[in-house]
């Protein structure tokens, strides 16, 4: 039985299929790991169920929960599956299509026919409100209060149940906003509403009405289910405070995030690279390609000495300029299906083959060949999830045969192109990121994580010059571990948009020392114990004409012009290769990140596995890369820290497989990561 004394720290990540727990013992090192089946329904349950587990299999009281932190994909399921809240919008006189007419670009840019996006709110519940803010913030004309309640009366009686309110240029003066937002809330106490420029200040009318609008949508199921976690979770005795992960890498309370759970969009993600880079920073290793590989997609992000961010992001059919960490996907994950285009081409995903009915090899009713399927058929895996699920071979290889008659090929040739092209993809998608950063893939290891990741990393790096790969000690769970790391982080923002000739030392100054404030206070609201508080500034920076600006980061202390000028002219130039150093500038947003740096937990002692038998349990054939031959496989709990091998080799754990080609040597280092190098 566990120390009843004993301090853990609970990371969750609900995912569509599995909800992944991770429990860490501050006193032993021990870490636990469950995977849960997820309820879409009810995704509090699964937790629930992990918390029976724990007590009841290995002897874990709640109590003894010292943290608490987790991310779902509700908010972002809620979303692309379109059945989120009745939101109602009231808006600027003149401004009611803001939500059809959008930026007027075409989804695909080279389809006349692309059918136009939906948008969230119907227009019948987009309301005009008399009223007009100058965009120099003053008052055009005033805002009257009979004239908001009749608006927002008619929208909750033509079925809106929460209200979004984005006036135009209220990010220069939210003043009408916040009167708008006071009277409806006097009138209407028990209805949800929130105002454009609360949420996120910036310029950009569309995509800042958007976020208010995704942040009522999803709102209301956050809410219900943040609510039915606290209480469920305190019934079974949980007395931690829970925390939910964010889109930029942070976390924050339940009550913050039911208020702002547009915030929670892209978490899942999110979190994974968090976890990576903490692994990044165990080993002292801070220049990583992370590479994430599920079931449906491919997410990659390049961490070069600090987490990446990004201040544009799409989900689904809609922008969200909230900052995210910066993460790119493809459809290119275990799932993805191969087919074959009009001209007889190999081609694999991005549609994939879900859950269920899966891959054939799952043996659900499944018939398309899929990268599963040409892993199964290769030799790669017999079996998933600890070998508690056999995989059906001869379905895998019946999938297959029907793209291997038209193409000319045996099923093993076939499965092997599948792979080759898989790999193809992601390799594609990949050269681009680094070159967008200005860096060199020899400079950095891949990281991988995700069930299918460890399987095709070394595939990838065969074909990139990267330095090694870096497989953790549960690959398969990381985003729950990013879950468990997290620091405290809120971002915030304001539109300047003014020449860099115009605006002064003393103006830029002044809006950071009120960032700085405003950060402060957040901070202490979130009652979290912080080992130390760190702040970064920087600006959306352009020259004059451009469509596109560069974020700089700006150093500490006192800011001014020139300063900021030559730092845009340094960072233009190492992405473009080229400046133009005389031409005039526009500084269009201000930004600040605070980051309230949590207690980690100490893995010196870590101690993810237990000994379970012999390293080689069998040789197995296989056929890769166009040629035969015998693996050795091994058991990822057998391996000690120090232990080395070469390949080609499996390794088999309750998370993934991992595959090590040959030309490849691997070890297990101190905190029984599997490392990899190529051999000379």
């Amino acid at each position: 039985m566990t120390d009843p004394h004993a301090r853990h720290r609970l990371g969750v990540d609900i995912g569509g299929t599995f909800t992944d727990v991770l429990l860490f013992d501050e006193t032993s090192g021990v870490l636990t790991s469950l995977k849960v089946p997820s309820s879409r329904q009810d995704p509090e349950e699964a937790i629930l169920a992990g918390l029976t587990t724990l007590k009841e299999r290995h002897g874990v009281a709640p109590e003894s929960i010292a943290y608490f932190s987790h991310g779902t994909t509700l908010g972002v399921n809620t979303l692309l599956e379109r059945d989120g809240a009745q939101v109602g919008v009231l808006v600027t006189e003149g401004f009611r299509d803001i939500l059809e007419l959008r930026r007027l670009r075409l989804p695909q840019a080279n389809n006349l026919y692309a059918p136009r996006p939906r948008a969230l709110a119907p227009r019948r519940r987009v309301a005009e409100v008399r009223e007009r803010m100058g965009h120099e913030g003053a008052v055009i004309v005033p805002l009257s209060r009979e004239d908001v309640l009749a608006r927002t009366r008619a929208l909750i009686e033509d079925g809106a149940d929460n209200i979004a309110i984005c006036f135009l240029h209220s990010y220069r003066n939210d003043l009408h906003e916040r009167q708008a937002r006071q009277w409806i809330t006097e009138e209407f106490p028990d209805l949800y509403v929130i105002s454009s420029a609360e949420l996120w200040p910036q310029q950009r009318e569309y995509e800042r009405a958007l976020i208010s609008v995704i942040n009522g949508y999803i709102g209301a199921r956050m809410r219900r289910y943040f609510a039915t976690l606290e209480k469920k979770t305190a019934a079974q005795g949980v007395r931690a405070r829970i925390f939910s992960t964010k889109s930029n890498g942070g976390v924050m309370g339940l009550e913050a995030a039911g208020a702002r759970p547009v915030e929670t969009l892209l978490s899942g993600p999110a979190s994974g690279v968090i976890g990576a880079a903490f692994i990044g920073r165990l080993i002292g290793d801070d220049r990583l390609l992370t590479l994430d590989m599920g079931g449906t997609s491919v997410d990659l992000a390049v961490i070069d000495g600090e987490v990446p961010y990004s201040n544009e992001n799409t989900v689904g059919d809609f922008p969200v300029l909230l900052p995210a960490v910066d993460v790119s996907a493809i459809g290119a994950g275990g799932g993805s299906v191969a087919w074959l285009d009009a001209e007889g081409v190999l081609k694999v995903g991005p549609r994939s083959a879900g859950a269920r009915p899966g891959p054939a090899c799952y043996g659900r009713g499944g018939t398309e060949p899929t990268v599963t399927d040409a892993y199964a058929a290769v030799g790669i895996m017999t079996s998933i999830l600890g070998g508690e699920m056999r995989l059906h071979i001869d379905k895998a290889r019946a999938a297959l045969a029907t793209l291997g008659g038209p193409l000319g090929l045996t099923i093993e040739e076939t499965a092997d192109a599948i792979l080759q092209v898989a790999t193809a993809n992601i390799y594609a998608e990949t050269v681009p990121q680094l070159a967008r950063r200005g860096v060199d893939a020899q400079d950095f290891s891949l990281l991988c994580y995700g069930a299918a990741g460890p399987t095709h990393s070394f595939m990838l790096a065969r074909e990139l010059n990267l330095r090694r790969i870096v497989v953790p000690p549960m690959p398969g769970l990381l985003c729950a571990l990013g879950c468990l790391v997290a620091d405290l982080r809120a971002d915030s923002v304001r539109s300047l948009w003014h020449d860099s000739r115009d605006i002064t030392d003393a103006q830029i100054n002044e809006t950071y020392d009120q960032f700085m404030a405003e950060a402060r206070d957040w901070l202490a609201t979130q009652q979290v114990e912080v080992e130390e508080t760190r702040v970064l500034r920087s600006a959306d920076i352009c020259y004059h004409g451009q469509s596109f600006e560069l974020n700089v980061i700006l150093p500490d202390g006192p800011l001014t012009v020139p300063q900021i000028e030559a730092l845009f002219h340094d960072h233009y130039e190492q992405v473009y290769g080229y400046a133009d150093r005389t031409a005039p500038l526009r500084i269009l947003e201000a930004r600040l990140q605070i980051v309230g740096r949590t207690p980690k937990p100490d893995f010196t002692n870590l101690k993810p596995f237990a000994p379970n038998g012999t390293e080689v349990v069998e040789e197995r054939h296989l056929y890769e890369n166009g040629q035969g031959c015998m693996a050795r496989v091994y058991q990822r709990a057998a391996l000690e820290p120090g232990f080395a091998f070469e390949g080609p080799a499996i390794v088999e754990q309750y998370d993934t497989t991992i595959y090590i080609p040959a030309g490849f040597r691997a070890s297990v280092d101190r905190w029984f990561n599997l490392i990899g190098e190529r051999m000379e």
